[in-house]
């Protein structure tokens, strides 16, 4: 029998999920398949709407190799295991002769844990286990919440806690799953057969396709122990998230109720004299963090250098004094005994890694407004410890064993992908050398017509914005662009502050326009809400940049207040950027600018959505049209036609705006 030509194949796939083949989709499908096929590595930059995810899944299944698919957001999961998967495996059957397997892997505190779920879960405060389910009032939140879970454990066949719906808090969550860290272990374990993670793993090991997340990929990278299955391709969608995702698994954090807790732990099974140690450590250190002042440690100071090693040796004592133990007057031992190793070998680690004092990590104190009173003085305060970079990381362990596509609507930054490249450990794009993993960027494209659906408008006239400055004259230009856009407004801000500010701005200038501010709903209520009304606006920031998608009348407007630069007091992002600087090159444009264009990009992409939509990008921030980096930003944008014309900006959202009204009241 005749091979099965790559265009029959995603022509068949397209048509199962019901979709339309595009000419982007099908470069893309074809510069996969090459990348397979000669084992090196691709970026491709594939705008709302192309159809990406059949683009890799196609070329992926036909090439027969085992593909691990990392992405960044449930959503997108969810779409590939519950409807593209299916159909497009269906589809190629006939085709393949053959009917690949998939599977969905998650990390271990993604499922629901048997053991915590029946025997209880180790406290600090008493010896042995308690009984979630009979401490937990039946009629409170939590306790209806772990009752559910309960019932649902019996019923799922996955255990995996998306799969629950609706959700449950992550408190009544945490009550019944663990860390790898604190799992006791199939071998060990009374229900270790019935194991949903070993059960999504033992799957994972026999599907030909594997679905998992950014952050399982990372800690697949960094912690040297494989989570993941052996694999000859690698396809990471969503990538431009890569870096950030890899930059949290890579950070370690120290908090004095982080400290405090592994104490009470170690204590039921260390003897009292490792006990009394450790104690004595955590009140010294907490000492200090009461005293810290906010801001990176380029060097750590003597007494806090002093408290940490007390730390790190402290827990090292207990480490061994409960490895050494045996208590059978304690329920369920070993239980209890993983949960405390878990805790104290956590700030062993991180305590340790500050005290080396590697030239690659930056060492930063915060300090959050304490919540919930007195009792939980502490909990804003931290120790954090970070990667000055992962790009070395990346080409070492991403790069080395394997061919690997990264996906993403914005991977072309300033019209080139060698700033992402940069950032992932690629060298400039062709460049030869040992050392430098081989990589071709394509960029597939969009479906939609940018000039004719969208305007960027730059509000030149503004002044300049300064930092946490009040913006009269930007409330004012706001108002009046809303008001000419009949609402459809979604609004993102650089900072929860500005967001707040503009909402009880708006909320009184526009009382005809409702105004949903983040953080008042849930983000899935917000949408949900702005999607259903087009009066409605969405204030917000960060996950509005990039986790919207609202296509149709609802959304016609967005706004940026200002250019999203990292705070000059950021601790990594000015660390990463004098690195840069100390190098001899340009930091500026290396860290701030790759990151404003990045966010820029992804929220410009809010407006077009598809292929009927129409609107305005507003950047309120003249520095757009004026800096000397505005064209570098505006190169990262589709491609909108672009003007400074105020007059012509609201004409042109009152004009959309009336044709949208008329296009509804001709539906009803």
């Amino acid at each position: 029998m005749t091979k099965p030509s790559l265009p029959e194949l995603l022509h068949a796939a397209v048509t199962a999920v019901g979709g339309t083949e595009r000419p982007g989709q099908v470069t893309m499908a074809e510069a996969v398949a090459e990348a397979i096929d000669d084992a090196s590595h691709l970026l491709v930059q594939a705008g709302t709407g192309t159809g990406k995810s059949l683009g890799y899944l196609v070329p992926a299944l036909a090439q027969g190799e085992r593909v691990v698919v990392a992405t960044a957001t449930l959503a997108l999961q969810r779409q590939l295991v519950e409807r593209d998967l299916p159909r497009t495996v269906e589809a190629l059957h006939p085709l393949l002769r053959r009917r690949p397997e998939f599977a969905m892997l998650k990390g271990r505190s993604n499922y629901v844990c048997l053991h915590r779920l029946h025997e209880g879960v180790p406290q600090d405060e008493e010896e042995g286990l308690f009984d979630q389910f009979e401490a937990a009032a039946p009629t409170s939140k939590l306790g209806q919440d772990l009752l559910r879970l309960r019932d649902w454990a019996d019923e799922t066949e996955t255990g995996d806690r998306d799969d629950l719906t609706p959700g449950v808090s992550d408190r009544a969550w945490s009550q019944v799953s663990v860390s790898s860290r604190e799992c006791l272990g199939a071998t060990k374990c009374a229900y270790g057969a019935e194991c949903f993670a070993e059960m999504a793993r033992e799957r994972a090991k026999l599907a030909e396709v594997v679905v998992t997340n950014h952050a399982l990929l990372a800690i697949d990278a960094i912690e040297g122990a494989p989570v993941l299955p052996q694999h000859e391709v690698l396809i990471v969608d969503e990538a431009h998230e890569l870096v950030s995702r890899v930059t949290g698994v890579a950070t370690g954090e120290l908090t004095p109720g982080q400290v405090n807790r592994a104490v009470r732990r170690a204590a039921k099974l260390a003897d009292e004299k490792a006990a009394d140690q450790l104690q004595t450590a955590a009140e010294g250190f907490e000492r200090l963090m009461e005293l810290a002042l906010p801001g990176r440690l380029e060097e750590i100071p003597e007494d806090l250098g002093y408290a940490l090693m007390a730390l790190r040796d402290a827990c090292r004592t207990v480490i061994s004094a409960i490895g050494s133990t045996r208590d059978k007057s304690v329920q369920d031992e070993d239980a209890v005994r993983k949960q405390a190793l878990a805790s104290v070998e956590s700030v062993h680690d991180v305590a340790e890694r500050i005290t080396n004092g590697s030239e690659w990590d930056v060492v930063w104190y915060e300090r959050h407004e304490p919540r919930g009173g007195a009792a939980y003085r502490h909990s804003g305060a931290s120790l954090r410890v970070a990667p000055m970079s992962v790009s070395g990381i990346l080409r070492e362990k991403l790069f080395s064993d394997r061919s690997v596509v990264l996906t993403s609507a914005t991977l072309k930054l300033g019209g080139d992908f060698n700033g992402v490249g940069a950032s992932l450990g690629l060298g400039p794009e062709g460049a030869e050398g040992d050392d430098l993993p081989q990589w071709k960027g394509v960029d597939v494209g969009s479906p939609f017509d940018y000039p004719r659906q969208g305007i960027l408008y730059v509000a030149k006239h503004l002044a300049r914005p300064a930092r946490d400055g009040d913006r009269a004259d930007m409330l004012d230009e706001l108002t009046e662009l809303i008001q000419a856009a009949g609402g459809r407004t979604l609004g993102l801000f650089s900072s929860m502050r500005a967001a707040q500010l503009a909402a009880e701005e708006l909320r009184s200038r526009v009382p005809e326009f409702p105004i949903l501010l983040q953080g008042e709903e849930t983000l899935g209520e917000l949408i949900k809400n702005f999607a259903a009304d087009p009066k409605t606006c969405l204030f917000g920031t960060l996950s509005l940049w990039q986790g919207v998608d609202v296509p149709g009348p609802s959304c016609q407007l967005v706004v940026m207040d200002k250019i999203p630069f990292p705070r000059p007091d950021d601790p990594l992002m000015s660390a990463r950027q004098k690195a840069v600087e100390d190098a001899g090159g340009n930091g500026f444009m290396a860290v701030a600018a790759t990151h404003a264009a990045l966010l820029m990009a992804q929220g410009a992409g809010r407006l077009v959505r598809a292929t009927g939509d129409r609107g305005v990008v507003a950047v309120l921030d003249q520095r757009l049209a004026t800096a000397r980096y505005g064209s570098y930003l505006k190169a990262s944008l589709p491609d909108f036609w672009f003007t400074t014309d105020r007059n012509q900006a609201r004409k042109s959202l009152a004009a959309i705006d009336a044709a949208a009204r008329q296009a509804e009241d001709e539906a009803d």
